[in-house]
């Protein structure tokens, strides 16, 4: 098989086009067909040698997978050749204490598929059979890949880490991207009023598209007196960030009294300067977000069956231009999500 690896770390890191042995299911594993591959903030710090975990060289990337099923390993299995499925990018033992309650975000042995072990910017992908989620007949590959990680990462901050109800304000911090823009959907379904961010005017007309009532740019130090203002002075009820460093500062000061920080992400920084006096006496909350349970991707999927939950799909390259793929998201000049697809498209009823 065809498989993109990265053989040395960099900022552009070096890729080259293997091709590497098929592989052979054991038991409790499948090989999946690769339809399409989502790349994300994940892949460039892998690329960058930038994650705090030792990583093991050649690598094949890509953790956000939409394919078929094309072997399956021996003994009994609800899976069968030919079954369309999303691959669960956080890999959960399904045997620690955390695992067995249903909370796999929080395994105690977790690994991520595309960095502890080869992922999905390849035609095919062998995975333990308890990541795989089952696609809704309505929802195409490309729709899967742009929403397994992205929009379960959106769909866990707000339905379980977080909650948002009806009539709150919800602030999205970059809210052109692939969590921001599953972010804004999902809150807007539930009834809340929403602002984004974004750092260009091609962003934040896309904020407005999604259902945004505001969006506010991002470019300006001075960002976060315009959230206040948008809010008659009164702060948001909840904001959505994954950038972390000086952003997740500033995300405090559109607060609420009694308001409330999702945080999944550091791509601007991971340590923070907090104003703890400040912090107690407005009883503010801060609340962090990692992976994804099961569940969450279900829903994610059911949403998006649903019509409820859409992806924006910036651009998709073939498996032979995976590291222009890299160097697009890399520019930030990404409106949603950039895909790799290994194969031709082909019909899904095929």
């Amino acid at each position: 098989m065809k498989a993109v690896q990265l053989i040395a770390h960099g900022k552009p890191g070096k890729f080259e086009l293997r091709e590497l042995p098929d592989p052979h299911p054991a038991a409790g594993d499948v090989v999946v067909q690769v339809q399409a591959c989502g790349l994300n903030r994940l892949d460039l710090w892998t690329e960058e040698g930038a994650l705090p975990i030792p990583l093991q060289l050649p690598r094949t990337t890509g953790c956000e997978i939409a394919g078929r099923i094309i072997a399956v390993g021996e003994g009994n299995s609800p899976w069968q050749v030919g079954d369309r499925v999303a691959v669960q990018s956080n890999l959960f033992c399904g045997q620690c204490e955390f695992c067995l309650r249903g909370d796999e975000a929080m395994c105690l042995n977790s690994q991520t598929l595309g960095v502890n072990c080869d992922g999905g910017f390849a035609e095919k992908v062998l995975v333990p059979m308890r990541q795989l989620v089952r696609l809704p007949a309505n929802v195409e590959f490309d729709t899967s890949a742009a929403l397994t990680l992205a929009g379960s990462t959106a769909m866990r901050m707000l339905t379980n880490r977080a909650k948002a109800k009806a009539g709150d304000w919800v602030l999205v911090i970059g809210a052109a991207s692939g969590v921001g823009s599953a972010a804004i959907q999902i809150a807007k379904h539930l009834g809340a009023r929403v602002i984004g961010t974004g750092s260009t005017e091609a962003k934040r007309n896309l904020v407005r598209q999604l259902g945004a009532e505001f969006a506010v740019d991002s470019s300006r130090a001075d960002w976060p007196a315009e959230v206040r203002k948008l809010t008659a002075k009164r702060g948001v009820d909840l904001v959505v960030e994954h950038v972390g460093g000086e952003v997740l500062q500033k995300a405090f000061d559109c607060l609420v009294r009694g308001g409330t920080v999702v945080t999944c992400g550091a791509t601007g920084g991971s340590e923070v300067l907090l104003n703890v006096w400040s912090f107690f006496v407005k009883q503010h909350r801060l609340i962090g977000s990692y992976g994804r349970d099961r569940a969450d991707l279900v829903a994610t999927l059911e949403w998006a069956a649903a019509g409820k939950l859409k992806p924006i799909i910036d651009s998709v390259y073939p498996l032979t231009q995976t590291a222009e793929a890299y160097a697009h998201l890399r520019s930030r000049n990404v409106l949603g999500k950039v895909l790799v697809e290994p194969y031709e498209p082909v019909s899904e009823s095929d």
